[in-house]
């Protein structure tokens, strides 16, 4: 798998790309209601406002983010001894009360030992950085957040290397609905960095949450919350580390709802293992995702009972999910890959189970290229209210409904939409390329308009009940290049239209053909043109294919052995022994309908 390079201008350009249409799409409705999970946490900050972070020629963050922040002088440090009830300060910056210390200056502070009960608090009115350097440290505190960051222009916790460091709280503060809601709580912007480890264990909400933004830049972390587990409230960007999430709510969150140019999550790389009670990531606006490898387990898995009202996706935008690369697992008891707006699949390695659709995009859902395996779904993609474009990859589908379904309207109404930026039609179901195998219960190729193929290699396995069809659209259907296999039941059984550029036929058996068939289909001077074992219970068979010719007469067998090489039932080169012939044809239309 190749490695996408990380270009931070594209994040500020989705960024204000999503102001811009949002503003612009006036004749859409701008007041639907958003569906929001979100819980009692407080999402006021007295100095937000609708400005938008200018990301540097370096990718970094302005006013967050430089490269000197990773770079200091080790001899320039005070000291912070935490001695289990009390604190020794040995430096400037800092003043130490009982088992609380204060850091009112900007510079950096390398802190070791244990505090059974109390705080480290930073609060400092300098324009410079704070380092929090941990080296080896147990801090608890039972009421309040045990790092706790009132002001700071930026603060950066630093793991040091070979240290394990360990934040905690209570399971109840008492500090107001304002205040802190996290072991470790900044209300301006935090980073994360180091070679270290870190255990943070939210006992009374979220395990670390940045009221600004929250930048992991690496770092062994691992968090346990009774409610979310990392949240950065206008972003959180993960550039790396390894980063272990067990939340009782969402895992990754970002939630700023009120400036459409934050309230997102970007993913450049890092091993992320990620268990939720709801969904796994969830932003506000986009959720971006670079490459690295990511394994998520929401709401209990893809067999887990889900009530009605809740949200337990594996991946969640309002907006947009974009994915560049990476290798990305997920079981979630609803969609695995959601979005409210448009969802872009551009590489990558997916292993999929989902108790709803494995990749549902409300409006636009497009899948360039990569692997993608769904081992279980209701449904395998779906867009509700746009259409489905696949330029390319590998893409294995195992669903109890529908296949691929293009809904037009069946969905809900959530999110705000974006320009259609992937759409030929609205509605449409477009297939340019890539390899598409489809073994579902339902229809397999759902368009509820157009349905238009222009290439690739599809294989669809579709239910043998009379109320689904393997190839199912409502308008029209174009076939202008591809290997098209559609194998199900005969009642609704459809083949593509008389207007498409190559043949196509429709065979339907006078009764039904038990799974394990061999189908073959032969020119009339024996060259194959068909080999294919079916997987279930079947009375149509629909193949379009460039090797059909007109005027050419060809012959349907069943039954019978190849010794031609196998994947996935389709058979290539070898030798063909009859069976029984079931029929003969001549294709003398686009379309050539046995009954």
């Amino acid at each position: 798998m190749k490695k996408i390079q990380f270009i931070w201008i594209s994040l500020l350009m989705i960024g204000l790309t999503v102001a811009c249409e949002r503003d612009i799409d006036s004749d859409l409705d701008t007041d639907t209601e958003i569906e929001s999970d979100n819980d009692d946490d407080d999402d006021s900050d007295d100095d937000d406002d609708d400005s938008s972070d200018v990301i540097d020629d370096s990718g970094n963050v302005v006013d967050h983010e430089a490269d000197s922040d990773y770079v200091w002088d080790s001899s320039d440090i005070s000291t912070i001894t935490l001695n289990g009830s009390s604190i020794v300060v040995s430096g400037e910056g800092a003043v130490a009360d009982a088992s609380i210390v204060t850091i009112s200056s900007a510079g950096n502070y390398e802190i070791s030992g244990t505090l059974s009960d109390g705080q480290i608090i930073v609060d400092t009115e300098d324009e410079s950085i704070v380092r929090l350097i941990l080296k080896g440290v147990d801090i608890n505190c039972s009421s309040n957040a045990p790092i706790y960051v009132e002001q700071a222009e930026k603060t950066m916790i630093v793991l040091s290397e070979g240290t394990e460091n360990k934040v905690s709280d209570g399971s109840s503060y008492v500090s107001s609905e304002e205040d802190a809601n996290a072991p470790i709580f900044s209300k301006d912007d935090l980073t994360i960095y180091g070679d270290g480890k870190l255990t943070v264990d939210g006992n009374h909400n979220d395990g670390i949450t940045g009221k600004d933004g929250l930048i992991i830049a690496s770092g062994n972390i691992s968090v346990e919350a009774v409610d979310d587990g990392i949240r950065g409230k206008d972003y959180l960007i993960i550039k790396g580390g390894n980063i272990v999430v067990d939340a009782e709510d969402d895992g990754l969150k970002s939630d700023n709802d009120e400036n459409t140019a934050k309230g997102y999550i970007a993913v450049e790389g890092g091993v992320l293992n990620i268990t939720s009670g709801g969904d796994g990531i969830q932003a506000e606006t986009d959720v971006i995702i670079y490459d690295g490898e990511i394994e998520i387990y929401s709401g209990g898995g893809s067999d887990a009972y889900l009530s009605s009202d809740a949200s337990a996706k594996g991946i969640k935008s309002i907006v947009s999910t974009i994915i560049y690369d990476g290798e990305i697992t997920v079981d979630a008891a609803d969609d695995a890959l959601h979005s409210d707006g448009e969802l872009i699949i551009y590489d990558g390695l997916y292993e999929i189970a989902a108790g709803d659709d494995a990749i549902h995009a409300e409006y636009d859902l497009l899948i360039a290229s990569g692997d993608i395996n769904i081992t279980d779904a209701y449904e395998g993609l779906e867009s509700a209210l746009g259409a489905i474009t696949i330029d390319g990859g590998n893409i294995y589908i195992k669903a109890s409904d529908d296949g691929i379904n293009v809904a037009a309207g069946g969905g809900s109404s959530g999110g705000q939409r974006k320009s259609a930026t992937v759409t030929s039609s609205d509605y449409a179901l477009n297939i340019n390329g890539g390899y598409i195998y489809i073994d579902c219960d339902g229809d397999g190729l759902d368009s509820n308009d157009e349905l238009n193929i222009n290439g690739g290699t599809m294989l669809v396995n579709s239910s043998s009940a009379n109320s689904n069809s393997a190839l199912d659209y409502d308008g029209a259907c174009y076939m202008n290049g591809g290997f098209l296999l559609a194998i199900g039941s005969s009642q609704m059984a459809e083949a593509p239209g008389a207007s498409s550029t190559q043949y196509s036929v429709l065979v339907n058996f006078n009764s039904s053909m038990s799974a394990g068939t061999l189908v073959h289909i032969e020119d009339e001077d024996g060259k194959s043109v068909l080999t294919y074992k079916t997987i279930k219970t079947f009375q149509s068979v629909v193949l379009c294919s460039a090797e059909l010719e007109k005027g050419t007469t060809y012959k349907v067998y069943t039954g019978g052995s190849s010794t031609g090489t196998v994947e996935d039932g389709l058979y290539t080169d070898g030798t063909y022994s009859p069976g029984s012939l079931y029929t003969s044809f001549a294709i003398s239309s686009t379309v050539t309908t046995i009954n």
